[in-house]
């Protein structure tokens, strides 16, 4: 399976193809089969960078609530 440092840079360009202030969990940036295939200890981890990537402000996305199953959500701000 591929490097979960790999997995990030592709779930971080991911993000400029979404519309300003549009909601979304980590895994809607990976087509439904990929995400599938990642083994789900990556997954955990894959979550945990991206919302380390959030709080250091470098990438245009806040965290909002979590979802009933405790998935964080994110949402892309404007500019």
């Amino acid at each position: 399976m591929m490097n979960v440092d790999v997995l990030l840079e592709r779930a971080l360009s991911e993000i400029k193809l979404l519309k300003e202030e549009e909601i979304f969990l980590v895994k809607d940036l990976f087509k439904g089969y990929e995400w599938n295939r990642i083994p789900v200890k990556d997954r955990l981890l894959l979550g945990t960078l991206f919302l380390h990537e959030v709080h250091k402000e470098k990438i245009p996305v806040k965290a909002v609530e979590k979802t009933s199953s405790h998935q964080q959500r994110y949402q892309k701000l404007p500019g």
